[in-house]
């Protein structure tokens, strides 16, 4: 068994271990989400927390862990005896990103549960997580259906598995943890309230202290077994105060006018919904337990909205976790009147909050890696850009709206989302089919068919159905996948009027808006001067596009071949890492071509390879003024795909939009 890195001896990263460690503490807290940059010990200190874990007592042979004291009456391998029972480490399953539902929630033989009436189960991850901590890395990456499936159980503390009619249920209550690099997608707004408290991570600046992060990790990996023994002690301490801080729990007291702060910073910070509210008061109420006291105060109030509050204020996909803390200051000195007991802990002492302090925005990432949402309206101050010949200022983008879906024809088979139709595990029943490999979901109508005209030659005798394996049907389901956006962007000098690049701007970002909230992976190549660039190759993060969009400068003549077939390279490289994906092409353009020899034939020639490979594709027309050349609808032709002027680009002209890309491809 692997030695694991010490607790104790992770340098720095103070919110990150207090906000684990509250959760020890108190798991009703709801877990943790560790964002952050790769590299900087979110893994190591969530897999170094369970040596810090109390043993836990079990009933013997159950493959549920449940408590001799309080063995749960559902269980399925029950009903159990009061008595006792024997103690094992509290366990850390990790759930890793392509696990299947039954391998989360646990298998159920629907052949013998048909034909013999038995529940034969099969228990799961959850199973093995419950009174322990299960560990999501790159929950961002998760298909969507197993993140719900994975917070419903968390918050409901069991985990229920429907087969046809057949169900088990188990308890499965767990110390949720997940960590993801913000660089590769988000999580939506609803899974991220389900997170009790979130943190952000980033490597330090100091070169102190990554010389001492170095020496330690060196350390660790020359002799594992030594480096723990030295740390033993530390370890010891903090696991004795883990077990003290949740004997104190029962006893704090979360007084009126603590309630009142909390109330009124979920209220002033405009959160959704009650659940902040709750995980507020539970983690105040573990931070004064940690720290040894039975009241809590103001500054348990203060940290727990550092905690708890950031990733419940994003108002949209754009905008970057954090709290205004002189807003949040201000807001705790408004309610602190009728505050029992508010004296100034020591910050040195136990009262202290016994943990670091979360960093401000100031001073942490929280703005860094993911860019807030361009401001709208095109009267602001444009934004410098890098220098370049005829290269003009970048402009802000106009305020985004509303699209309707933009679809690829035909059905998928690719990763679940929200775009286009296709094969799916989940979704409507459209027919049956004989399953390959184990049974997942029964088409049970088409099931009892195959096996009806068989029951008298089988000898059938009672009421009974008398099944075998060849009668069995897998239900097909069709749901909806996520596609591969691709934008390709005049960012030459005919699009470089302000006005004009400014609702471009705002055209695309509607798009990558659109994108987010249809799970779909997004591209974007720009071409201006001599060449085309890829300035996001394909990727989960809509917030880094939108960041690219906004330095996004301008100038120079229009490659327009150029960036056509560096779009086509993109494509056949990304067909080669994902085959089953579908793309959307949408090309951002005026339609003209200069520079370089017959520029307008060459374009042509570029954008029938798009037309061959059969990728849908749309050309969104720029070209402004009283006379028009529709050189973008005769692009799009030879794309095989549709034209729309940017005035059309909005909700109600998007659905003729994909009626048109629909009709062209039948």
């Amino acid at each position: 068994m692997t030695t694991p890195f010490p607790f104790t001896a992770v340098v720095g990263q103070d919110d990150l271990r207090l906000a684990l460690l509250l959760n020890a503490v108190s798991p009703a807290v709801g877990g943790v989400l560790v964002r952050g940059e790769k590299g900087t010990a979110k893994s190591t200190a969530v897999r170094a927390l369970s040596a810090l874990l109390p043993e836990v007592a079990v009933v013997p042979g159950c493959r549920f862990s449940c408590d001799p004291a309080a063995p749960d009456p559902s269980c399925p391998d029950g009903p159990h005896e009061n008595g006792g029972g024997a103690r094992r480490p509290a366990r850390m399953v990790e759930l890793p990103v392509g696990a299947s539902e039954d391998r989360l929630v646990g298998a159920l033989d629907i052949e013998r549960a048909l034909a013999e009436g038995v529940k034969a189960f099969e228990p799961g991850l959850l199973a093995d997580a419950h009174r322990g901590i299960l560990y999501v890395d790159e929950v961002n990456l998760l298909h969507d259906h197993l993140v719900d499936l994975l917070l419903d159980a968390a918050a409901m503390g069991a985990s229920y598995v429907e087969r046809e009619g057949v169900s088990v249920r188990h308890a499965a209550r767990f110390l949720l943890v997940g960590t993801m690099n913000p660089e590769e997608g988000e999580l939506r707004p609803q899974l991220l309230d389900r997170f009790g408290l979130t943190v952000e991570v980033a490597a330090s600046r100091e070169p102190d202290q990554r010389v001492e992060v170095v020496r330690r990790r060196l350390a660790y990996d020359d002799d594992p077994a030594g480096f723990a023994a030295r740390w033993a002690d530390e370890e010891a301490a903090v696991r004795q105060r883990i077990v003290a801080a949740r004997e104190l729990l029962p006893q704090v007291r979360l007084g009126d006018g603590a309630l009142r702060q909390i109330a009124a910073t979920c209220a002033a910070f405009e959160v959704d919904g009650m659940r902040a509210d709750i995980v507020m008061a539970r983690t105040a109420t573990a931070l004064a337990a940690w720290a040894g006291r039975t009241d809590v105060l103001a500054e348990d109030v203060r940290q727990a909205a550092l905690l708890a509050l950031p990733h419940r204020r994003r108002r949209n996909p754009f905008d970057a976790p954090g709290l205004d803390e002189d807003k949040l200051d201000q807001t705790l000195e408004e309610f602190s009147g009728d505050e029992e007991g508010d004296e100034d802990p020591d910050p040195d002492g136990p009262g202290g909050g016994g943990g670091g302090q979360p960093p401000s925005e100031s001073d942490g990432p929280q703005g860094g890696d993911t860019a807030a949402r361009p401001e709208a309206g095109e009267g602001g101050e444009p934004q410098p850009s890098g220098a370049g010949s005829g290269e003009q200022q970048a402009v802000r983008a106009a305020e985004p709206f509303r699209t309707k879906v933009l679809s690829v024809p035909g059905i998928g088979e690719g990763a679940a989302g929200r775009r286009s139709r296709a094969r799916t595990e989940h979704g409507r029943t459209t027919g049956a089919r004989r399953p390959r490999g184990t049974l997942t979901k029964l088409h049970l109508a088409a099931t009892v068919q195959a096996a009806a005209p068989h029951q008298r030659a089988r000898g059938r005798s009672g009421p009974g159905l008398v099944l075998r394996r060849d009668d069995l049907r897998q239900a097909t389901r069709e749901g909806r996948e996520g596609n591969l956006v691709l934008f390709v962007v005049d960012a030459s000098g005919s699009m470089a009027a302000r006005q004009r690049m400014s609702a471009v701007k705002g055209a695309v970002l509607s798009l990558l808006l659109d994108a987010y909230q249809r799970r779909d992976k997004v591209g974007l190549v720009t071409f201006r001067g001599s060449a085309a660039d890829v300035a996001l190759p394909p990727t989960s993060s809509v917030d880094a596009a939108a960041a690219r969009l906004e330095s996004l400068p301008t100038g120079g003549r229009t490659p327009l071949a150029a960036g056509l077939l560096k779009a086509h390279d993109v494509l056949r490289v990304e067909r080669l890492r994902d085959p089953a994906r579908r793309a959307l092409v949408v090309v951002v353009t005026d339609g003209r071509a200069t520079g370089g020899p017959e520029p307008v034939a060459l374009a042509g020639r570029a954008a029938r390879l798009f037309a061959a490979d059969g990728v849908a594709s749309v050309v969104v027309d720029c070209e402004s003024g009283p006379v028009r050349l529709g050189l973008a609808g005769q692009l799009a032709g030879e794309l095989g795909g549709t034209a729309v002027t940017l005035d059309e680009l909005r909700a109600d002209s998007i659905a003729g939009l994909v009626k048109d890309v629909q009709r062209r491809a039948a």
